[in-house]
């Protein structure tokens, strides 16, 4: 026979707390996102310390605050993670206050799962499966409560001067200077993987100085520091230097949940969905912005 369940649980669900606060659940979630009621993970779902809501009640009855013993302190308001110069742009453009730290995808994951800052950029490819940035949050980020936003689809490729050879694939960069990228970063990870696919051997590479961004890397092609660098279309057009296309990799922010519904976020978010913000995407070329602030994983 089943089990009775506890008449006096130590965790409430999402339609039990709702039906003591004789709210709907959509407001439950709401408050969880919030941080405005104390709430766990640690199945999978939402549940709630039945004795922390009581005294949580308890608190609002007596004419006290209603805010949870547990109160999540509040996050930096910093986007961390790769870098992306129309994202770049849209920050200061939409004037939403947020700042920046851009380090590369993997140096933003671990800082976000630190609680350093809002957001991180994401562009990293699972080499197994070939899916962008899914499989990388459910191995390091799964149990922060969070989530993954769609921001575009990048053209990736060989950016180079146009007075100089011509790379077509990675396999044509023997004996060209490269600009290389910050180790872990999602470029740089990708760009090893397509090397060893397309038979490059990287011992008959010569490597100029790190390029921490997007722009550094095609501006130091520019200036003649390399012959090369695996970077974007659009950085190569700003830059009016030659590209050839390698691969269309998806770009997205993961984001703290209480943090996108505080008006910075939101702020950034109404701006993605402005005239201006298309407009300027498709200005830059190697942008695919149709899908920016669809939320593609959900924790």
């Amino acid at each position: 026979m089943p089990e009775t369940p506890p008449t006096d649980p130590a965790y409430l669900t999402v339609k039990e707390l709702a039906a003591l606060l004789r709210l709907k659940d959509r407001k439950v979630y709401d408050l969880a996102a919030s941080g405005a009621v104390p709430c766990s993970r640690a199945t999978g779902k939402l549940l709630f310390p039945a004795a922390e809501i009581r005294d949580w009640i308890e608190r609002a009855k007596s004419g006290g605050s209603a805010e949870p013993a547990l109160t999540q302190t509040a996050l930096p308001p910093i986007v961390l993670g790769s870098h992306d110069p129309l994202l770049d742009w849209a920050i200061r453009q939409s004037g939403c206050g947020l700042a920046t730290f851009y380090d590369g995808s993997s140096d933003g994951l671990d800082r976000f799962v630190r609680g350093e800052g809002i957001a991180a950029g994401l562009h990293i490819r699972d080499a197994r499966t070939g899916d962008w940035n899914v499989p990388a949050v459910l191995t390091r980020a799964a149990d922060r409560n969070a989530v993954l936003v769609s921001f575009a689809v990048r053209q990736r490729g060989l950016v180079f001067r146009p007075d100089s050879k011509r790379p077509a694939s990675l396999a044509d960069l023997t004996g060209m200077r490269l600009v290389p990228r910050q180790p872990g970063s999602g470029t740089d990870t990708l760009f090893a993987e397509l090397a060893e696919r397309q038979g490059l051997d990287m011992s008959q590479l010569t490597l100029t100085d790190v390029a921490r961004t997007e722009d550094d890397a095609v501006e130091a092609v520019r200036r003649g520091d390399a012959d090369v660098a695996f970077g974007l279309q659009a950085a190569a057009s700003s830059y009016g230097l030659d590209f050839s296309p390698v691969i269309d990799e998806r770009f997205a922010l993961l984001v703290d949940r209480k943090a996108w519904f505080d008006p910075p976020f939101q702020t950034l978010l109404a701006f993605w969905r402005s005239d201006t913000f298309h407009a300027r995407a498709a200005s830059c070329g190697g942008y695919d912005v149709t899908a920016a602030g669809l939320v593609v994983w959900n924790a």
